[in-house]
């Protein structure tokens, strides 16, 4: 193996985690919900209301970028695979990912253009989105397959690593409190950036820009390129050859099983991931700072997690990682549902328990161990199932297995809460989707198409 090939690959994650960490769930978005909650308070809405709509914004905004990926992640997984490039598209969307990210900073606290800041936020993840597919098509030519489980799981605890680094840098020097204007060591943002315009909580986007600029210089420096892995086909025959493929899904049970299932698991995810700072904002009122606490507390969970479970994977196999994984997030989502600042499942906590806090941050834990495990896990399964000269394409489909329903979880949430006019209510959905995934995974074979055990 080439170790200094595959560090470079583990860069990657490194660089691109914190589009997750800061802006998806623990910084940016948790923002954007203050900032539309005090936005749709202001025409008039009722609080409860507001905090909804806020929700809603956020989840068919979101809506749109899930479905221009799953058109779209396929059919450029085959062009790549027919002219055995992938490094000009890492490259193209990296570029993406940066200008995105950066345009973040324009969302302003009043009057604020929430159009703009979804615009560049669907950009940037959109960019994240299909450079994660190349780097991911170069993981089987990285080692043997006795190994994938290995790197699939010590990139990843390497990747939330980064997104722990970068966290703490926002919340001790520039996220500040919007009650306070102090960052979580009680100074005032570096950089002369003014609290009162939340200046600090902004930076978020063009620090994550820079980060991943950064932190690409290893990946692009070691990470070459291997020969030969072009299946020769141009524009035409590749993609007829992709029409072949999906026409061929139904035959193929365990690969159809496992992208049907993950379709399922991987979207209900990824929607916990998006609103888990949104509901922590809205349900329990907690600030940037408390959410972001609990985005370190759930990194760090991530990081031991999935280097636990990348040895888990390489000595039993993906599917029983997967499957005690989306178990546990069932029970999270339970949980979220069933809790309010009041009381959990009906039983009243005490007037001014921090029972609700401790109890979210326990979730924390157990979204980040699991979300963490099944998602390097199921990178490893989608890796059963190609081989190095089609691993674009096939991780093209499993970007749209990814994808395809992305709107779903977004929508079903913003839907929910919109009908309901409660946060809460509106996580239900995703409980149903983690169920079906589980359901679909008993027709996938232990190491997919290979017959490595």
């Amino acid at each position: 193996m080439d170790r200094k090939r595959i560090w470079g690959w583990y860069f990657f994650d490194w660089a691109s985690q914190p589009y997750n960490t800061l802006l998806l769930t623990f910084i940016f978005g948790p923002y954007f919900a203050e900032v539309a909650r005090a936005h749709y308070a202001s025409l008039g809405m009722a609080p409860d209301a507001a905090a909804a709509q806020a929700q809603a914004t956020w989840g068919y905004g979101q809506t749109l970028a899930g479905i221009a990926i799953a058109v779209l992640a396929p059919i450029l997984g085959a062009i790549a695979d027919g002219s055995g490039r992938r490094m000009v598209w890492i490259w193209a969307f990296s570029a993406c990912y940066v200008i995105g990210a950066f345009g973040l900073w324009y969302l302003l606290p009043t009057a604020p253009n929430l159009t703009l800041a979804m615009l560049c936020f669907g950009i940037g993840l959109i960019g994240m989105e299909f450079a994660t597919i190349f780097t991911n098509s170069l993981m089987p030519s990285l080692a043997g397959a006795e190994e994938m489980g290995k790197i699939s799981g010590s990139g990843f605890a390497f990747g939330y690593t980064g997104g722990i680094v970068s966290l703490v840098v926002m919340l001790l020097l520039f996220a500040e409190s919007g009650v306070t204007g102090k960052t979580l060591i009680g100074i005032e943002p570096i950089l002369g950036l003014d609290p009162d315009l939340r200046e600090g909580t902004r930076a978020v986007g063009p620090f994550t820009a820079i980060w991943y600029a950064l932190f690409m210089v290893p990946f692009f420096l070691w990470v070459k390129e291997p020969r030969g892995m072009g299946t020769g086909l141009k524009l035409g025959p590749a993609l007829a050859d992709l029409g072949r493929l999906l026409k061929s899904l139904p035959t193929r049970q365990s690969l159809f099983a496992y992208l049907m299932s993950s379709m399922f698991y991987r979207d209900s995810l990824n929607a916990l991931y998006g609103f888990g700072g949104v509901y922590a904002s809205g349900v329990l009122g907690w600030s940037v700072t408390q959410i972001g606490i609990f985005g370190i507390i759930g990194a760090i969970s991530a990081a031991l997690a999935t280097w636990i479970g990348g040895k888990m994977d390489a000595a039993r196999g993906p599917k029983p990682v997967i499957k005690g994984s989306i178990w546990v997030l069932i029970a999270v989502s339970a949980v979220i549902v069933g809790m309010s600042r009041e009381g959990i499942f009906g039983i009243p906590f005490a007037a001014g328990s921090g029972a609700p806090d401790i109890i979210m941050y326990l979730c924390g834990i157990l979204i980040g161990a699991a979300g963490g495990t099944v998602q390097a896990a199921s990178r490893t399964m989608m890796v059963y199932h190609t081989t190095p000269e089609r691993a674009t394409e096939a991780f093209g489909l499993f970007a749209l297995s990814g994808k395809a329903t992305a709107f779903i979880a977004p929508f079903a949430i913003a839907v929910a809460s919109d009908i309901s006019g409660s946060q809460r209510i509106g996580v239900a959905p995703l409980i149903g989707l983690f169920l079906v995934g589980l359901v679909l995974l008993i027709w996938v074979k232990p190491y997919g198409e290979q017959d490595i055990r």
